[in-house]
C-alpha cells in the first residue's frame, strides 16, 4: 500500500469541515480526491462499487437517508451518480444543525444539479482539488512560502531542488497525477495522462451529462485547446481551427464539448484582473485558456519530454500552464486566487495571486534565460508604476518565476526570481 502523500489540500479541507455542515471536494479525475477525503472521513460510502453501485442507486432514489448513515465525517464518494443526493445531504446537514458532517466527491458537475431546487448555498462549501503541486510531489525544495513573501519576509538566497531542463520537461509531461508522480518507472509514469485523455474522450465526454459526443471531435478539440494554452485565443477561433483541420463543429455543439470538458474539471480558465489604474488603459477581459493539468496538453498534442526540448516555445507555453496550477492550489491555502493581467497596449502580467484580504503579488512566468527574466521584471515595474496605490494596496511582491535556475534571489530593483522548484505554500 503506498503511504499518503500529504497534500495542501488536507488543510483546506479540513478547515472547510469546521465551518460547514458538508463539504464537495470537486476536480478532475484522478487527482486524489477520493484518497485525500479518506484521511479524513470516518464512514464512507463507495457510490461506484460495482458490488453496491445498482443498490446504492435505488437507495438514493427511494430511501436516501440510508446513505446518509455512518460515523461523521461521512464520505459520499463519486455522488453525481444519483444526483437526488444533493438535497437529501442539505436537508440532513439543516436537520443535525452541526458542522463536519459530510464530504462529497465527485469528478464532474451533474447536468441535473443547475435544475436542483436547492443549492446548498450556507451548508455545503464547494471547493476544488487540483492535481499535485511541485512541491506535494517532492520535486520542490519549498524553500520559498509564498504565504511568507504576503506576510512581508523578504526573500533570501535558497536552493531549488534543480534546474536541469530535461527534468523539468519530464515534470511537464509527468503532471501532478497521484499513480504517476509514485511511478518508478518514467516511461508508466508518462503514460498516465494519455490514459486520462482517451477516458476523456471515449467515455467521460458523453458520460458527463448522458450526451453522445465523438471522441476524435473531443480529440481534435484538445489539441486545439492545448496550441492555444496560456493564451488569449477566443473559442471562436478555436471553432474555426477545428474546421480548418476538417473536424467541423457547429457553434451550438462546439460549445457544448467545452461546457461537458469544464464539468469535467478537464479545462480550467485564469479570468482577468481588473485593478484599479492611474492612467485609462483600457484592460482586456478574456481568459487565458488552461488545462487543470500540464500535462493533459502534452498528451492532447502527443508530445513527450523530448519534444518540448526540441519546441521551446511550446514548452514554455506548458511551463506557464503548470505553474498556474501549483499558484492556484497554494492561492487556496491562502484564501486566495489567481487572475491574469493584459492591456491594450500589450502589457500583461501572467499571474495575479489576490487575496481575499485584498493582498496581492505580480507574477511573470518564464522558462528561463537572463532576458527573459530581464523582460519579465521591466514588465512587473510598469504594471506595479500603473497601480492607483491611492485606491488599492501595492502589490505585496513583485515575482519572475523560472523553470530553470538553481537559486531563488532578489534583484536590485526589488523584483523577486524564483524557479518554481522552489516554491511552496
Amino acid at each position: 500500500m503506498q503511504t499518503y502523500r500529504k497534500r495542501v489540500f488536507d488543510k483546506i479541507l479540513q478547515n472547510h469541515l469546521e465551518a460547514k455542515g458538508a463539504v464537495l471536494i470537486e476536480g478532475a479525475k484522478w487527482c486524489g480526491k477520493t484518497t485525500t477525503a479518506e484521511q479524513i472521513a470516518r464512514s464512507v460510502v463507495y457510490m461506484q462499487n460495482p458490488a453496491t453501485r445498482d443498490q446504492n442507486t435505488q437507495l438514493a432514489r427511494i430511501a436516501p437517508q440510508r446513505l446518509l448513515e455512518g460515523d461523521v465525517p461521512h464520505l459520499i464518494d463519486e455522488w453525481q451518480v444519483a444526483p437526488q443526493l444533493w438535497d437529501a445531504v442539505r436537508f440532513e446537514v439543516d436537520r443535525r444543525d452541526e458542522f463536519g458532517q459530510f464530504i462529497l466527491t465527485g469528478s464532474s458537475v451533474p447536468a441535473s444539479l443547475d435544475e436542483a431546487q436547492h443549492f446548498g448555498t450556507g451548508r455545503i462549501a464547494r471547493i476544488t482539488m487540483r492535481p499535485m503541486t511541485l512541491g506535494e510531489s517532492g520535486d520542490s525544495s519549498c524553500a520559498v512560502s509564498m504565504g511568507a513573501l504576503f506576510k512581508g519576509e523578504k526573500l533570501r538566497v535558497e536552493r531549488s531542488s534543480g534546474s536541469d531542463i530535461e527534468e523539468l520537461a519530464y515534470l511537464v509531461c509527468r503532471g501532478g497525477w497521484p499513480k504517476a508522480v509514485d511511478q518508478q518507472k518514467r516511461d508508466v509514469a508518462l503514460q498516465q495522462a494519455f490514459d486520462y485523455v482517451d477516458a476523456v474522450c471515449e467515455v467521460d465526454i458523453s458520460r458527463v451529462d448522458g450526451v453522445r459526443r465523438d471522441p476524435y471531435l473531443t480529440r481534435a478539440l484538445l489539441r486545439s485547446y492545448a496550441r492555444s494554452v496560456s493564451s488569449e485565443t477566443t473559442l471562436g477561433a478555436m471553432r474555426a481551427d477545428l474546421g480548418e483541420s476538417g473536424a467541423y463543429l457547429g457553434e451550438s455543439a462546439f460549445g457544448g464539448y467545452v461546457e461537458a470538458l469544464r464539468k469535467l474539471f478537464v479545462i480550467d480558465d485564469l479570468s482577468a484582473w481588473n485593478p484599479n489604474l492611474r492612467s485609462k488603459t483600457a484592460i482586456r477581459t478574456s481568459p487565458t485558456r488552461h488545462f487543470a493539468d500540464p500535462s493533459i496538453a502534452t498528451a492532447a498534442l502527443g508530445a513527450g519530454p523530448e519534444d518540448l526540448i526540441g519546441d521551446l516555445r511550446t514548452f514554455g507555453l506548458v511551463f506557464e500552464d503548470l505553474v498556474v496550477r501549483d499558484l492556484r492550489t497554494y492561492a487556496e491555502a491562502l484564501h486566495g486566487t489567481v487572475l491574469h493581467y493584459r492591456d491594450k497596449s500589450g502589457l500583461e502580467c501572467d499571474a495575479v495571486v489576490y487575496l481575499r484580504n485584498g493582498a496581492y503579488g505580480l507574477i511573470e512566468v518564464k522558462l528561463g534565460g537572463a532576458d527573459a527574466i530581464e523582460e519579465g521584471a521591466k514588465n512587473l515595474l510598469k504594471l506595479s508604476q500603473r497601480i492607483d496605490v491611492d485606491t488599492m494596496r501595492a502589490p505585496a511582491f513583485l515575482m519572475v518565476v523560472t523553470g530553470t535556475g538553481e537559486f531563488s534571489y532578489p534583484r536590485e530593483d526589488g523584483v523577486y526570481v524564483v524557479p518554481i522548484r522552489a516554491l511552496t505554500v
